[in-house]
């Protein structure tokens, strides 16, 4: 770009600044419109301690997670208001399938004489520019979870993005011998390779591999009967996490009745959401192995 005159220079540097700034944004999120980036750094692998609530204090309460972290600050256009850059951000992610995990506004963010201590965790430190404003979500779906927590100030925006490789038995390739062997020896088998977005029971395309083995081991054992059963982690209400499981369950059952053909009386989905989970739900691992599908051989 060629800057003639002093006019067409001022159009050339804000125009320079606008591509710099979207060029070094993150894959998953565009800044707010005028807004300026400070700074951006990225570790291809370390720990961050994810806000996801206050304490009995009025603290931040957390919990660590380890992966790719990334941080965008920015500085925020100057006739904006904190809701309205707020409100763009949150619309964006949940655009984007994101699940909100919680989010506050300023004094629900805590007390004033406790938004410092903002500051030790990751250093979140838009809280200390008034008029605070945070989300804390997370994407989940194919081989990646990216968590997302956002804290708007009056005069910055901090985006922090945690992105955590999906459980490694959802990548490792079975078949349906695999899965004919596991429900011989133990009468049910875990399966981590169908995807859905987060709070939704329709299935995703990248899910048709594992669908495949499930709908060759059904085909080459044709006495063989099978529950179907959702499981989720704890996160939302048990209402909510029964419901959605049971839904899961049935989106799998349905594809394999109408895209493999596979009888309707030999498959039969339930969910039993939380209730039945195989490692704690206090950090994002034990999360991770509690929400599957479950194949149950029926007698």
């Amino acid at each position: 770009m060629k800057c003639r005159t002093r006019i067409f220079a001022a159009i050339c540097v804000a125009a320079l600044q606008a591509a710099t700034a979207q060029a070094q944004d993150h894959p998953l999120l565009t800044a707010y419109a005028g807004s300026t980036i400070d700074s951006r750094k990225i570790e291809e692998f370390g720990t961050y301690k994810f806000v996801n609530g206050l304490d009995e204090k009025g603290n931040p309460a957390s919990e660590e997670l380890e992966g790719k972290v990334t941080r965008l600050v920015y500085r925020n256009p100057a006739d904006r208001s904190t809701l309205e850059i707020f409100t763009n951000y949150e619309k964006a992610l949940t655009g984007k399938g994101m699940g909100t995990m919680w989010s506050c506004a300023l004094d629900e963010c805590g007390p004033a004489y406790a938004r410092s201590a903002w500051g030790r965790y990751n250093g979140l430190f838009a809280a200390a520019d008034g008029d605070p404003r945070y989300l804390a979500g997370r994407i989940a779906g194919g081989k990646t979870i990216a968590y997302f927590a956002i804290m708007v100030g009056r005069a910055r925006t901090q985006v922090d993005i945690v992105e955590i490789a999906a459980m490694q038995e959802a990548m490792v390739d079975f078949d349906a011998a695999g899965l004919g062997s596991d429900l011989d020896r133990d009468g049910r088998v875990s399966i981590y390779g169908i995807f859905f977005d987060t709070g939704e029971s329709t299935i995703k395309p990248e899910s048709k591999a594992t669908l495949d083995e499930i709908a060759a081991l059904l085909k080459a054992r044709p006495a063989l009967r099978l529950y179907v059963v959702g499981h989720t982690d704890m996160t939302g209400t048990l209402a909510r996490n029964r419901t959605l499981s049971e839904a899961r369950a049935r989106s799998v059952v349905n594809a394999l009745v109408k895209n493999y053909r596979i009888a309707a009386a030999r498959v039969e989905g339930h969910g039993v959401g939380p209730l039945a989970p195989i490692a704690s739900n206090a950090g994002e691992a034990g999360r991770a192995k509690n929400r599957r599908v479950e194949l149950v051989e029926r007698k």
